[in-house]
């Protein structure tokens, strides 16, 4: 028998790539040296997309989305001791119409421009709802539309009833729009019209002139937010200074320029914060942390409302399609000395929630580490110490929430080997992970996986739990990859999005929480505390119950 493959090493090109830009693009000039700028290390191993709709997870929205566009509603991020709230952005209010709750009605916020000097208005949030949802928009951005839709997957349209007032219109009643619309970033149609204006008249195709129109935006963006961007360089850096306009005068920045620069190694990243190239870095390398502390840099983390966990498929033929199997391994998974791997920095996740969260409710199936009864239930299921059970795992070697995916792994591989399963990887980069996320199991860049590791944010009802297991998710609607489905789930589903009031639907999406546990469509496995580090001369951090952050707010000596 051949040995298990184990993951390639995780200096690859790309990380080759994106270390010569980073010490590129950190040498600074005599006009940067006047400045307070920040530079930022990510996880990513590419910039996030600047067109308005960021690709690379959520870790697009927290660093080319929230900078330098709003949404009608935005996340608070401003207390680092309660959970982030969705609060009003550009629009001022909303509410569902009492007689019809598939429409909604947004107030929107008067006297806010673009940065190209174009006001925001009804019609820029018409036409900017027609770039992912309507096809025959001159603005239909497909790349745009599979990080988007799939976030807000019942609104259908939008019309102005006058300069600030929007009428929304979804699919069916859905309490949760207010909170899926904080992914729907606004975009300046005056500035992306200029763009598709300049394409050459020989290009006749529609696709196509719309196509390059995007790409000429993404490289000059205008949104409404508190940066605007300076110079992109696809893969290399991303540089936003401060807008002085800002309309939220809290919000209007105190650093000059941010420099965010993908550096998707954990090694490479703590290495540049030592040597003082960056003056931040997510996900720090863990046997790093004493270190950094020692040398002065602050550590910065939170529970967030996060997820990590492998997602099973229900195909036919999958190993996951039997319950004693999906439970055995939750049982067979040693999550405390995962959690001593990563320097303390994740919390051991029993669910989607924890207890003590008003949509946790009162699962029957107990998540926890237990050998022997995980070994049991595989000799129940058939398998057994000369009948392994053969997995294969699609996952990625960084990424946004994706924490530290390599060892992580290869820890879960150890402890399910000891409960008879053999794990086999398929490592992808994680943009195509996360793509292929809502193109589901079936599709041919699974690989024949019958997992993905993809990290997942359950700040809202529908991001936590409702397009996993919802059968009106199946891809490419959205993120129920691997095909779950049960009437029970869906009827639970149901009564949570049409319930209005807070109580009642807490109520059903604790009655949602305790089926999803006790069938374990998940490999439950982690929550992130989202650690970070940053030099000591950065100021005013407040590390939000989040998975987003607010730069705008910061200083820097």
């Amino acid at each position: 028998m051949s040995p298990t493959p184990r993951f390639p090493s995780s200096r690859s090109a790309l990380l080759g790539l994106a270390l010569a830009a980073t010490f590129g693009a950190l040498g600074s000039s005599n006009a940067l040296a006047q400045e307070k700028v920040l530079r930022i290390a990510m996880t990513a191993g590419d910039i996030p997309r600047t067109s308005g709709q960021p690709d690379q997870g959520f870790e697009g929205n927290r660093f080319t989305g929230i900078p330098m566009y709003d949404g009608l509603t935005q996340w608070d991020l401003s207390s680092a001791t309660k959970p982030s709230a969705v609060i009003p952005d550009l629009a001022l209010s909303w509410a569902v119409d009492p007689k019809d709750h598939t429409k909604w009605v947004f107030k929107l916020r008067p006297d806010v421009k673009f940065h190209d000097g174009s006001p925001f208005n009804a019609d820029a949030v018409v036409w900017n709802v027609h770039k992912v949802l309507d096809k025959s928009a001159p603005q239909y951005d497909p790349a745009q539309v599979g990080v988007t839709a799939s976030r807000m997957p019942t609104l259908r349209s939008a019309r102005k009833i006058d300069d600030l007032t929007v009428e929304l219109t979804t699919s069916e009643p859905d309490a949760f729009l207010p909170i899926n619309l904080t992914n729907l970033f606004m975009a300046s149609p005056a500035a992306w019209q200029k763009k598709y204006d300049a394409v050459p008249a020989g290009v006749t195709d529609h696709a196509e002139r719309s196509k390059q129109a995007w790409t000429a935006f993404a490289a000059n963006p205008s949104g409404t937010g508190p940066f605007k961007a300076a110079k992109f360089v696809p893969r290399e850096r991303l540089e936003m200074v401060k807008n002085p306009e800002y309309w939220d005068a809290k919000r209007r920045p105190k650093i000059d320029r941010v420099v965010l620069l993908p550096l998707p190694e954990a090694n490479s990243r703590t290495a540049a914060l030592m040597s003082g190239q960056v003056d931040w870095i997510e996900a720090p390398a863990p046997d790093a942390l004493t270190t950094l502390q020692q040398r002065g840099f602050k550590l910065y983390s939170n529970l967030q409302p996060h997820i990590w966990p492998w997602q099973f498929s229900f195909l036919p033929g999958s190993p996951w399609t039997d319950v004693r199997v999906r439970q055995a391994a939750n049982l067979c998974v040693n999550r405390t000395a995962m959690k001593q791997l990563l320097g303390g920095m994740m919390v051991e996740a029993t669910g989607i929630v924890e207890p003590g969260h008003p949509w946790r409710g009162q699962p029957k199936f107990q998540i926890k580490y237990d050998v022997p009864a995980a070994q049991a239930l595989m000799q129940q299921a058939g398998y057994g110490p000369n009948k392994h059970l053969k997995v294969k795992v699609q996952t990625s070697a960084s990424g946004s929430g994706q924490m530290l995916p390599l060892p992580m792994n290869e820890v879960i591989q150890q402890n399910l080997k000891s409960c008879y399963i053999d794990v086999d990887f398929d490592v992808v980069e994680w943009n195509t992970l996360f793509s292929g996320w809502r193109l589901g199991a079936k599709d041919p860049g699974a690989h024949g996986a019958n997992a993905t590791n993809v990290t997942a944010a359950t700040m809202d009802p529908f991001f936590a739990m409702v397009r996993f297991v919802s059968t009106k998710a199946f891809p490419p609607v959205s993120n129920n990859w691997g095909y779950f489905s049960d009437p029970k789930v869906d009827a639970i589903v149901e009564k949570a999005r049409t319930s209005f009031d807070d109580k009642k639907r807490d109520a059903a999406l604790a009655e949602l929480h305790t089926e999803i546990v006790n069938q374990a469509p998940f490999l439950f496995v982690a929550h992130d505390v989202g650690p970070r580090a940053m030099s000591a001369k950065v100021g005013n951090v407040v590390q939000p119950q989040s998975w987003f952050i607010d730069i705008a707010t910061m200083t820097l000596k």
